[in-house]
């Protein structure tokens, strides 16, 4: 099957239980690519059977051009927080996208490569709250791939953030940024090199 996607059209799906806050991820998201870095954005989002429990899923696709179709055809980038996503997301991803995988929560992988972090436990060590997950995976997912610019993902986290908890946001997506930093950069390298490539090649 031919791929669909033309250019640089990114696409991108996170995924958890419901309560892991991977839709607010996800409009964050594409909050930083449409109105900090200038992109265009479209982000869609449904949730499993129950509001809590059940898969979550967001999508955003980020395109320097028209998006004419909103949804993932085949995702460039997956993030999962939870076993039941990667079981249920894993097989729609690109040959040469990048798997991101809670590594506490995630322990049957039916890719062969992924990039394995704690993203929960990273959270509770830098904000106190496994609840910043969320924010700790933004901040890893774009220091991985770029997909937006570190400062828009900032600003975006920020212009979200509940008053009195930016200083909590800001340490969870410092944790991410430095996390993914951390991992290898030979491998670092190359997935960033495929989405970046992407992007620039439209």
């Amino acid at each position: 099957m031919p791929d669909k996607n033309t250019g640089d059209r990114i696409e991108i799906r996170l995924a958890g239980e419901g309560g892991q806050g991977m839709i607010l991820a996800g409009i964050i998201l594409a909050e930083a690519a449409a109105i900090y870095d200038g992109k265009n954005a479209v982000q869609t989002q449904s949730y499993g059977p129950e509001a809590r429990g059940g898969a979550s899923k967001a999508e955003v696709i980020i395109s320097e051009d028209e998006i004419d179709f909103p949804e993932v055809i085949s995702a460039d980038v997956l993030l999962v927080l939870s076993q039941e996503a990667c079981d249920k997301f894993a097989t729609n991803l690109k040959k040469t996208g990048v798997l991101i995988v809670d590594a506490d929560q995630v322990g049957r992988i039916p890719v062969t490569s992924a990039i394995k972090l704690p993203i929960t436990r990273l959270a509770v060590e830098a904000t106190g709250k496994p609840i910043t997950a969320n924010v700790v995976a933004l901040g890893v997912l774009v220091g991985l791939t770029e997909v937006v610019s570190p400062q828009a993902i900032e600003k975006a986290v920020m212009a979200r953030a509940p008053k009195g908890t930016e200083e909590l946001n800001r340490a969870a997506l410092a944790a991410g940024f430095a996390a993914a930093q951390a991992i290898d950069s030979a491998q670092t390298g190359q997935h960033t090199a495929i989405v970046a490539h992407n992007l620039a090649h439209h």
